[in-house]
């Protein structure tokens, strides 16, 4: 499964839902978090992450906001 989130670049944050993120958890092989970055000049920016996410939210939280420069900042090239 692939989860693609989009932002603008500069953007604060990156919300990813609980779902998200026990998926990747629970089938680490298998998930793959896309982060597009749309640049200025309508160019864009594709970001990898393999096993993004460390351990599963609190009970009772449906989301997480991840600061947006440290995700891409562990990004690899696709494959």
């Amino acid at each position: 499964m692939e989860e693609v989130k989009g932002r603008i670049e500069g953007a604060p944050t990156i919300t990813v839902t609980r779902n998200e993120i026990l998926y990747s958890l629970n089938k680490p092989d298998d998930f793959k978090l896309a982060i597009v970055e749309f640049l200025d000049d309508d160019a864009h920016r594709v970001h990898y992450l393999r096993r993004p996410f460390q351990r599963e939210p609190d009970f009772g939280v449906t989301s997480v906001n991840y600061n947006f420069a440290e995700l891409p900042a562990r990004a690899a090239a696709p494959g």
